[in-house]
């Protein structure tokens, strides 16, 4: 009688562990469709936007050149975007995915940051605030790039991405802690991927030389690191990311990020931290590399290509980003 009765008791508790482990479960598996791993979840438009639901919303545009706040339909201002940051006789798809970019960039900047407040605004045409505009150059094109995408943009666990993207990113992107040097974690959604662009475009726009004069290198080591490093003896890379980009340079023994070197010398110079060769000659600094950008996320010229092969906006930002959603928030 006694066993039978330590039996049932220890059936009993195995029932209830079950049962708890069961219920666990299901209650992870919630959470995981409430933060978009599986679920219809997706983030709602950010505050301050004002749009019945299902609408396209209206944003406020800090225009650079007038010194003036106007206020138009969000896809408007989407079309300025796309014209401004891509050739608009580029093809159509890899327009198309410039503009979820350029959309996912917006709501994610007005979601985090209230956009630019500032200028008391959504957005702004000034580059160095915001994203390259230009409604000179809207064609036909562009608008239907624009509308073939309407309301789309990308999340990821339930929250827009931070949409990066560069011109070329030479033979392979990088992560956002190596070409933005990033602070915290990578984002889950940046990967390293190899560029389709490598095989279209022209080596002249693929690869760079530039050369600084020493002092002005001292003047930016200087300036970045508060410590005046002397004359400049030797230039040197101490370390490279897993894509094979510049992630910090020792200036005699001062030691700067790859990132924060081509910001201060120039990044339309020193177009990138794709460094193939390296060398002080003088009193001058020689530099050459390939591609155009940080690298991290998009890459324009790769863009192009797979467009080129047929492939679909989706099919273009599914290939440089991972375990995304492309959500449409209005029609």
């Amino acid at each position: 009688m006694e066993n039978s009765n330590k039996f049932v008791a220890v059936k009993a508790l195995v029932f209830f562990v079950i049962t708890v482990a069961l219920f666990s479960i299901l209650i992870f598996l919630a959470g995981c469709n409430a933060i978009g791993m599986g679920g219809n979840a997706q983030p709602s438009l950010p505050g301050g936007l004002e749009a019945d639901e299902g609408k396209e919303p209206r944003i406020s545009v800090y225009i650079a050149e007038k010194e003036t706040v106007e206020e138009m339909p969000i896809e408007e201002y989407i079309a300025g975007v796309v014209a401004g940051e891509m050739d608009p006789n580029w093809p159509l798809s890899a327009l198309a995915a410039q503009a979820i970019i350029a959309r996912t960039f917006t709501l994610q900047q007005i979601d985090e940051k209230g956009g630019v407040p500032g200028r008391n605004a959504h957005a702004s045409t000034d580059t160095e605030e915001f994203q390259a505009y230009s409604t000179a150059d809207i064609t036909p094109r562009v608008r239907e790039a624009v509308e073939l995408t309407r309301g789309k943009a990308i999340c990821y666990r339930n929250q827009f991405i931070r949409a990066w993207f560069s011109a070329y990113a030479g033979p392979r992107t990088a992560r956002a802690d190596e070409g933005l040097s990033f602070e915290g974690k990578n984002p889950p959604y940046i990967h390293i991927v190899a560029s389709p662009g490598e095989e279209i475009i022209p080596s002249e726009e693929a690869n760079w030389s530039a050369i600084f004069p020493l002092e002005r290198v001292r003047e930016v080591i200087g300036e970045a690191t508060g410590r005046d490093p002397g004359v400049v003896e030797r230039v040197e890379i101490k370390k490279k990311g897993p894509s094979g980009r510049a992630v910090t340079f020792a200036v005699n023994d001062q030691k700067i990020s790859g990132p924060g070197m081509r910001l201060g010398l120039g990044s339309k110079e020193m177009r990138s931290t794709y460094i193939d060769e390296m060398n002080v000659q003088g009193n001058m600094l020689h530099l050459s590399g390939t591609g155009f950008g940080h690298g991290v996320g998009m890459c324009q010229w790769g863009a192009r290509a797979l467009a080129e092969q047929g492939k679909t906006p989706e099919d273009i930002i599914n290939y440089f980003y991972r375990k995304i959603k492309i959500i449409k928030l209005w029609d």
